[in-house]
């Protein structure tokens, strides 16, 4: 039997298994869905800001808060940037100027950035799509806020702003605002593993130091 033959055979075999499973009647079941679609707050609401600043603490990322002006987000990125001893960021290429005029060296993401040079770039920063406060996520949608994956993956520092008004409670109420055909990203702290001895190493699969400005 040739190689084509024997993958379908396999396939009739599988499919032959799902048409017992199901019967006579080929009707997909309905799944319960009675988990929790809706948060006890409203988006943006003080409770769930100070619920998200906690997670975004516990999960050892760093918090700026500051107004929803966009100068005022471009000096608190800027202080971000300088506490960290970084001058030099690429920015996702929908990032208003405002961001960025504090940071002495920095340009935006127009595709062509390799990762070698993506590494040698001191941090990144973008916007972001929605929060989630309950799990202390941020969601990034490739958009262009939100940059291409390679620049938010790369570089050792992410500097992300979230607006105020798109911090929700739950993941359903994040995921409805969410297009799912696009690349999405979730966040939860810098990237961190224990794999080895249960010893917490930063830095592994993304950025070692997350920033997060809260605007608004």
């Amino acid at each position: 039997m040739t190689t084509d033959n024997a993958h379908q055979a396999a396939r009739d075999v599988v499919l032959a298994r799902l048409r017992g499973a199901l019967g006579d009647d080929p009707t997909v079941p309905t799944v319960p869905r009675t988990y929790r679609r809706e948060g006890a707050y409203a988006a943006g609401s003080p409770e769930l800001v100070d619920l998200l600043v906690d997670r975004l603490e516990d999960y050892r990322a760093t918090v700026a808060r500051t107004g929803a002006d966009d100068r005022e987000i471009g000096v608190a990125v800027a202080e971000a940037l300088a506490a960290q001893g970084v001058r030099d960021a690429i920015a996702a290429p929908g990032v208003p100027a405002d961001w960025l005029h504090g940071i002495p060296e920095h340009r935006l993401d127009d595709g062509s950035a390799t990762p070698r040079q993506l590494d040698r770039t001191g941090a990144v920063v973008t916007g972001s799509a929605v929060a989630v406060a309950e799990t202390g996520t941020i969601v990034l949608d490739g958009g262009p806020l939100c940059g291409r994956r390679a620049i938010t993956l790369v570089p050792d520092t992410h500097v992300v702003v979230v607006r105020v008004a798109d911090v929700v409670q739950t993941v359903p109420e994040a995921l409805g605002r969410l297009d799912p055909t696009r690349p999405l990203t979730f966040v939860s702290g810098p990237s961190a593993t224990s794999d080895i001895e249960l010893s917490r190493v930063e830095g592994v699969h993304g950025p070692r130091t997350l920033v997060v400005v809260l605007a608004g």
